[in-house]
């Protein structure tokens, strides 16, 4: 059955030649109502259901706890997924979205993987990671503001403007320090969450935010097979773009997390700045005629690979470039 997720309610329909449709709240008493409609409808045990549902953020959130703990199967799937794997259609309420839903899990029912939670700790650096993104977007903002003082005005002029913004600032850095420690703390708490963030930062150019990324988005390295998959999650994958007898350049697609595809670059970055592998990697390619973008792409790619590889072996990185005489 598929499930349409709103703020308020749930659209519900089972599939099916006489498919039922129904609508409850989107809280506690609504999930207790939504079971006891379908196990009455279908006289069918928990077990043999298949739930699926767009994942909606904070809104199918309770809807997922509600069905962990009852052991319901269900896969919550990215909405664009879903759109795409329908082909031409035209109109859309939450009735047919629903219905559109079950449609896509029952075509897919042999392939759909079902949603394990990644816990608790995992979910709540999830929720600590917006945050930071958050103040560090104001921070930004006040920091401009001090760059713009002094373009606009001259000297003497905006003594109250700049201690305020100052001020602001320093409040935000011991607000985002505060949300940093507190996602530390977490990690801390779990020995093998601990024990793979240390490992992931014996790789060179992969410092404490990204790590923070890399545990909470593959839950802890477990919702990933492999470093490719994952590299084409963050959109860092390069696929082939060919046709009969014509071949173009591998590109990597726009489907991404970008939020993700934007920390590894800045590691990449920060990577070739520094004396070592991968500066000289950078600099031989790029004098050598090759594309720098493609090169970074490469260097990102590596960063996250060898993160993988760490986390699979249980070793930190051992830099052997640093032993080439």
């Amino acid at each position: 059955m598929g499930i349409d997720v709103s703020k308020a309610t749930l659209d519900c329909f089972i599939h099916g030649t006489d498919g039922k449709h129904f609508i409850v709240e989107n809280n506690s008493k609504g999930f207790v109502t939504f079971l006891e409609t379908v196990l009455k409808l279908k006289k069918c045990k928990k077990e043999d259901l298949l739930i699926c549902f767009e994942n909606t953020g904070k809104y199918s959130k309770m809807l997922s706890v509600f069905l962990h703990t009852q052991e319901i199967p269900f896969v919550m799937v990215p909405a664009l997924e879903i759109k795409k794997s329908l082909g031409i259609t035209r109109g859309k309420n939450d009735k047919v979205d629903a219905r559109r839903i079950a449609l896509y899990a029952h075509e897919k029912r042999d392939k759909l993987v079902q949603t394990v939670l990644p816990g608790e700790k995992i979910e709540r650096i999830k929720s600590l990671l917006p945050l930071r993104e958050k103040l560090i977007k104001h921070r930004t903002a006040y920091k401009n503001g001090l760059s713009d003082l002094n373009d606009c005005y001259q000297e003497g002029e905006t003594i109250f403007l700049r201690d305020v913004q100052q001020r602001m600032i320093a409040i935000l850095n011991e607000e985002i320090e505060a949300v940093e420690n507190e996602i530390e703390t977490i990690i801390k708490q779990d020995p093998l969450m601990n024990k793979n963030f240390e490992l992931i930062l014996s790789v060179r150019g992969i410092g404490k935010v990204v790590g923070y990324y890399l545990i909470a988005f593959t839950a802890n390295f477990t919702s990933f097979i492999d470093a490719r998959s994952f590299a084409c999650y963050c959109g860092i994958a390069p696929f082939a773009n060919s046709s009969g007898v014509i071949t173009g350049r591998s590109r990597v697609h726009p489907f991404a997390n970008k939020q993700l595809k934007s920390l590894l670059n800045m590691a990449a970055m920060s990577a070739i700045q520094l004396k070592g592998e991968y500066q000289t990697y950078y600099r031989k390619r790029v004098e050598a005629g090759k594309n720098k973008m493609s090169t970074i792409n490469i260097i990102r790619n590596k960063l996250l690979f060898r993160a993988f590889a760490v986390i699979k072996r249980g070793s930190p990185y051992v830099d052997l470039f640093k032993f080439v005489a």
